[in-house]
């Protein structure tokens, strides 16, 4: 699997934006989220997610419609489709 693609876009003391691109047969690789974060979706796709016990789901996104999710969510995020994910992720400082 590919890696998935990150540029940090703001760093400051409030909040930290990372533009995720992961191209079809990427992975975000498994991580622990250390902050709550949105995710903002710049296209619309789908994702698939792994839990740490290897459990599997499908997360669809639309373009502009917002998620949330508390500190400590741990996943993979992979891309099996065959167009690009791009989505924002914007994580709030404490």
């Amino acid at each position: 699997m590919l890696a998935a693609k990150s540029e940090v876009q703001i760093d400051n003391e409030q909040v930290r934006v990372t533009e995720w691109r992961l191209p079809p047969g990427s992975a975000t690789g498994h991580h622990t989220h250390g902050m709550d974060y949105v995710i903002v979706p710049v296209v619309a796709g789908e994702m698939t997610i792994v839990a740490p016990g290897g459990e599997r789901s499908k997360a669809q996104l639309a373009a502009g419609k917002s998620y949330f999710r508390k500190t400590g969510v741990q996943h993979d995020v992979l891309n099996e489709t065959s167009t690009e994910i791009v989505f924002l992720e914007i994580e709030l400082k404490p």
